[in-house]
């Protein structure tokens, strides 16, 4: 990746713990002109340091917590443009170039990667069922006809500050939707290759993991529920 010497078009959002591995190859997909932002969530493992020597922008956020990290980078970012990613290598950057195209030609307000596994056992069987639970429950909530609720998306940074989202854990991307679509933004999906991740997962590599993120959404519906009728009472 090169360093953004001058205002950047996009700028991505990459939250970070322990994930040294990773960061060589994800930075280097940076499409150039766009800023990457690493928000290092409590590394342990040289991930900021690193990070930093290959030319990203790295914002620090005690708080743990993935909506945590997110927001973090949200709020640092100064691009029109802001788009998110995980920082492990399961998901290229580089995809993110016709997300924001069809964000700054107003085709659409929010772009959401639908993950596709391209290799056997990319995907545990009980992530990808606790998804499609998910995913359907936004569709009963919302209309949206989603497939999937991953991190790879784009949006433009002031509408996102405007959705005054709140959740810090693994609610973050699915309050997003939901109050975007609350919003009656133009929400699209894209597919985009899922691929295998760099080290261990911290949430979905584990019946727990996936566990706790399932339940962080259901009450991020419930929720979002409760302040779409508040706002409409």
């Amino acid at each position: 990746m090169k360093g953004v010497t001058t205002p950047p078009d996009v700028d991505v959002v990459l939250p970070c713990l322990n994930e040294a591995e990773a960061l060589p190859w994800v930075l280097a997909r940076i499409p150039d002109g766009w800023r990457a932002l690493v928000v290092d969530n409590g590394s342990d493992d040289g991930s900021a340091e690193i990070a930093r020597a290959l030319g990203a922008t790295v914002v620090h956020e005690t708080r743990r917590g993935f909506g945590a990290a997110c927001h973090a980078g949200l709020t640092a970012a100064t691009a029109d443009i802001v788009c998110f990613c995980d920082c492990d290598a399961s998901l290229d950057p580089a995809r993110l170039v016709p997300f924001v195209e069809e964000v700054r030609s107003e085709g659409a307000d929010l772009v959401l990667g639908r993950r596709i596994p391209h290799t056997r056992g990319v995907w545990p069987v009980h992530a990808r069922v606790g998804n499609l639970a998910l995913a359907h429950m936004v569709r009963r909530r919302t209309g949206l006809r989603l497939h999937d609720l991953g991190p790879l998306r784009a949006a433009r940074r002031d509408p996102l500050l405007s959705l005054d989202l709140t959740d810090r854990r693994s609610g973050y991307p699915l309050q997003m939707v939901v109050r975007a679509a609350d919003a009656n933004w133009r929400v699209v999906e894209r597919d985009v290759p899922y691929l295998p991740r760099a080290g261990a997962s911290k949430v979905t590599g584990t019946w727990r993991g996936t566990w706790q993120a399932v339940r962080d959404m259901s009450r991020v519906l419930r929720e979002t529920a409760a302040h779409a009728e508040g706002s409409t009472g």
